[in-house]
């Protein structure tokens, strides 16, 4: 074998993925202390562990971000990305997993495979990642008797085909070694050394039956992979502990089966052995596919590539990550050719030369300056200021795009504010940085209600994410509650409206007379027909018009906001040959809509009969399917319309159209319901005000100034019209005051209850 390919077969690119407390980063410090490459052990539960190496990881005891290191064993390089285990910070699975040729996945023992296990699970077999399973803490109380079960649990919940290459030797919480089932030796160490030092023994007469079981199982499943030594098997034949590997690496590789090790990180069990696993069955550069890449101009499949490709470079950027000293380091994995330090580099994405000024090998937050990345290794640049996440390096002259990277949209979202005004810029300038390191946050300003909103894929995602803010970025800040971007419409035709703009200080005045007809324009917008007759009025004095009512259509008769759906007709128009002035026709229309006092605004509200219009979200909905009558009757309690359901692969799928007040930061209640089992995808918002007839309490928290004010929507004489930002039930349908009370200095909280019936209601929304 060259050297060259040498090199690239003692390479491993490996990511430890699990359910959060499984035990994941335990199994990395044990990983890095057996290496050599600390020689101080640092524990999670004590804030200590070199891998997390964020202030609030170590506070919390969680891996918020992922870390990446390089160790050796057995003369091989592995590289290894320690990633998060909390569903929250599932992107940075998503990215580290793009540009990794294998991983282990960790089971907490006593619990087996869990919510976010399925969901890292789903993600390296997007990207067909080959998997060795961890299945920790067997020192927990009957953790041993339990191995069995979590075998049981891979198959069921993950639907694949887990094979043992150990079991557990002891009882109840005194885990005494492993059985190597293919060397057919017993494995015992004592639990707490923390040099993991082994006594290779026979198997106990006990186990040899289960050994044996074990054994067969693993044979006949990886015995297809070789047509020479199936036959040798088949006739009698011994195989060899080398030819068993041989056959299990290969089963590896397809990613139909899934070498399974246990023990227990924390007290120092069987951590040696899956490293040992980790050259056996996980691949090198050189065993992974072609990988396709795509034309830059029209984004088309152009061919594929692989790690012996003749190209100068090709490399993708996959994570972004500030340093202490404000660094922006670009992590990338080549994929053909090699990197330099200082150099430079084309990004095929952003169509431009970038110089790398430096080469560092990261272990956690500290580096390692090296002069060149070779093909199949990973590393971070300095000095690339317009990279992003997902960005393509490779020839100015023979540009080739890498298939980039995927993030989920965000779950939850909330709005924030600095405390001072001072503050915007800055906290703009510190939302952008976040959003480069991190894709899955996202930031925005709301045009209509002019909050700065922010996103992220959970409630610990945004409270990490605000605390960031406010450390790295010395920001004080405050969250709010997101304001949702309701609508209103028109149900009645009102025809012959007259609107006069009159003004007379002492000569020239202003003056113009209109007379309009407003109607529903379902589902059309806003339409405007000039159907004046005679000379009374110019062309641009019916554009006036227009632009008036254009100008009332963003900003509602009931709560301001923008009205959709309205057909206007002008009739006809009246002005003065002297006071007429531009834009007297404007205000005149206006004046028609709207009226000029408080009684008038509210006389029009009753004969256009103007109803609030709510966002409604197309919602699809992924559980288990045990969850699934959980979920609708928490769906349904949520005003939701049910549109379709179906099982498919031990799943549920619900879809329907949802209230977007209601599912705002759904995924949390979600993942309640679920124990994290869940998937949500919401699409953009059409508005509508139905479901208005099983509604019988109304609360709102929007500010009004004072008690006369709120009288402008709720009439409390004769209480003929409601109003509230959650829902508005048109006029004409009888209503009955229960309380209206004070919440805040701002707030009222109102109760209506409605009295007639659902047919009634029906009528007065048509």
């Amino acid at each position: 074998m060259p050297d060259d390919e040498k090199k690239l077969a003692h390479i491993r690119n490996i990511g430890i993925m699990a359910h959060i407390d499984a035990g994941k980063t335990t199994t990395t410090e044990r990983i890095l202390y057996h290496s050599g490459k600390i020689h101080k052990i640092g524990e999670v539960h004590e804030g200590k562990a070199q891998m997390d190496f964020m202030d609030q990881e170590q506070e919390r005891g969680i891996t918020i971000q992922s870390a990446a290191t390089t160790v050796y064993w057995q003369e091989h390089q592995i590289n290894i990305i320690d990633t998060p285990g909390h569903v929250d910070f599932t992107a940075e699975v998503e990215r580290s997993l793009r540009v990794l040729d294998g991983g282990i996945v960790v089971l907490d023992g006593k619990k087996g495979v869990e919510a976010q296990t399925e969901t890292v699970w789903r993600q390296a077999k997007k990207y067909k990642i080959p998997r060795l399973i961890f299945i920790n803490k067997m020192d927990g109380v009957d953790n041993v008797e339990k191995f069995a079960e979590n075998l049981k649990s891979v198959r069921e919940k993950l639907n694949a085909n887990p094979l043992p290459v150990q079991f557990p030797i002891g009882a109840g919480r005194e885990l005494e070694g492993v059985v190597d089932i293919i060397e057919q030796k017993a494995y015992y160490c004592q639990m707490g050394d923390k040099e993991e030092k082994y006594q290779i023994k026979e198997i106990p007469p006990n186990l040899l039956e289960k050994t044996k079981k074990y054994r067969q199982e693993l044979l006949e499943k990886i015995i297809e992979q070789d047509e020479e030594l199936a036959a040798k098997y088949l006739e009698g034949g011994e195989l060899s502990v080398a030819e068993i590997k041989k056959l299990l690496r290969q089963a590896t590789l397809t990613g139909k089966y899934f070498p399974v090790f246990c023990g227990s990180a924390y007290k120092y069990v069987g951590v040696k052995l899956v490293l040992n696993g980790v050259v056996d069955y996980l691949p090198s550069p050189l065993d992974i596919a072609e990988i396709p890449v795509f034309s830059p101009q029209n984004k088309d499949k152009t061919g594929a590539v692989n790690c012996q490709s003749p190209l100068p470079c090709l490399a993708l950027a996959f994570k972004i990550m500030v340093d202490n000293y404000n660094n922006k380091l670009t992590f990338f994995r080549v994929y053909a050719g090699e990197v330099l330090a200082n150099s430079y580099i084309y990004n095929v994405n952003q169509g431009k030369e970038e110089r790398v000024s430096r080469l560092v090998r990261m272990h956690a937050n500290n580096k390692e300056e090296i002069k060149k990345v070779g093909v199949g290794d990973i590393a971070a640049a300095i000095g690339l200021e317009s990279t992003v996440t997902g960005d393509t390096f490779g020839e100015k002259s023979n540009p080739l795009l890498l298939e980039t990277i995927d993030f989920a949209e965000p779950v939850i979202s909330q709005a924030i504010e600095p405390k001072t005004n001072e503050d915007k810029d800055k906290l703009r300038d510190a939302l952008g940085k976040l959003k480069v390191q991190d894709p899955s946050f996202k930031y925005w300003i709301d045009r209509e209600t002019g909050q700065m909103i922010i996103a992220g894929m959970g409630e610990l995602h945004l409270e990490v994410s605000m605390e960031r803010l406010r450390r790295e970025y010395k920001l004080e800040i405050e969250s709010k509650q997101r304001k949702v971007s309701y609508r209103e419409t028109i149900t009645k035709k009102l025809e012959n409206v007259e609107g006069e703009y009159k003004k007379q200080t002492g000569g020239s005045g202003h003056f113009a007379r209109v007379k309009l007809t407003f109607e529903p324009n379902k589902g059309k917008g806003f339409e405007f027909v000039d159907a004046k007759k005679g000379q009374e009025m110019s062309n641009k004095d019916a554009e006036e018009v227009k632009e008036g009512m254009e100008e009332a259509m963003s900003s509602g008769l009931l709560l301001n906001y923008p009205l959709l759906d309205v057909k206007v007709t002008l009739l006809e128009g009246k002005r003065h040959m002297v006071d007429t002035k531009p834009g007297d026709f404007k205000n005149a229309a206006i004046l028609a809509f709207r009226g000029d006092k408080v009684e008038e605004k509210e006389k029009r509200i009753r004969e256009l009969g103007v109803v609030l219009l709510e966002p409604i979200m197309q919602v699809e909905v992924v559980v288990p399917k045990d969850y699934m009558g959980d979920i609708l009757a928490n769906l349904s309690s949520r005003r939701t319309l049910i549109e379709n359901t179906e099982e498919k692969e031990g799943e549920s799928y619900i879809s329907g159209k949802t209230p977007l007040k209601e599912i705002l930061n759904y995924s949390t209640v979600l993942r309640q319901l679920t124990k994290g089992r869940e998937w949500l995808d919401k699409n953009c918002p059409d508005h509508s005000n139905r479901n208005i007839p099983n509604i019988k309490k109304i609360v709102t928290d929007e500010p009004f100034e004072d008690l006369a004010d709120f009288s402008m929507f709720i009439d409390l004489e004769e209480l003929e019209l409601v109003s509230a930002p959650d829902i508005f039930l048109g006029s004409g349908i009888n209503t009955k005051l229960k309380s209206l009370k004070l919440k805040n200095s701002s707030s009222f909280v109102v109760e209506v209850e409605i009295e007639d019936d659902y047919d009634l209601q029906k009528k007065a929304e048509e």
